[in-house]
């Protein structure tokens, strides 16, 4: 069979954002080059370019399929009928945990989150209506209960630490885990 005939069935637009996920996890945004992210994904430049205009619109792309997994992962096993406290440490330990077993899209997201990037990405990001995770942490019951403060706040209080301990790949026991995301509620809710 030859190589065109087995990549037929291949998505190479995901081809693509998970090169330049890998990418950009492993040394920046600068070693990833609409023609370093195509080689990586082994595809042409162009075919990159066929189904992302530009960098930017790939970097889009790939940040808003990174949190999508993520509110899938983190969202799967909670419980919506538990309190707003036990939700929200759930999640938190769920984005852990999907992070820890992808550490290489935690080190893309904050690469994204820390770069001029970020603005667009999340105005894209919130203006999608598909991210379950958005959709847990703006329940009427969790909401009442938050600190008045930017959303971006709540994110880097709340949720951005299990994120980057992930990335980091810094090991924490279980205990130390749960420590840590209450540790968050208390930053981002008031007392």
């Amino acid at each position: 069979m030859s190589a065109i005939a087995r990549r037929a069935g291949v998505d190479r637009a995901r081809e693509v954002r998970v090169a330049l996920r890998r990418l950009v996890a492993d040394g920046g945004f600068h070693g990833a080059s609409m023609g370093a992210v195509a080689k990586e994904a082994g595809v042409g430049t162009g075919t990159a370019y066929v189904h992302y205009a530009s960098k930017d619109d790939l970097v889009v792309a790939a940040y808003l399929e990174t949190k999508r997994e993520l509110g899938v992962a983190a969202t799967a096993q909670v419980d919506p009928g538990a309190p707003p406290h036990e939700r929200f440490i759930s999640l938190w330990l769920a984005v852990h945990a999907h992070f820890t077993a992808n550490a290489q899209d935690a080190r893309f997201l904050v690469q994204v989150e820390h770069s001029p990037y970020m603005a667009h990405a999340h105005d894209d990001a919130r203006a999608a209506d598909d991210d379950p995770l958005i959709e847990a942490a703006t329940a009427p019951d969790l909401v009442a209960l938050l600190a008045p403060l930017p959303l971006t706040v709540l994110w880097e209080l709340g949720i951005a630490p299990a994120v980057r301990l992930a990335a980091a790949g810094i090991e924490l026991t279980r205990q130390e885990l749960t420590a840590t995301a209450d540790a968050c509620w208390r930053a981002i809710t008031v007392r």
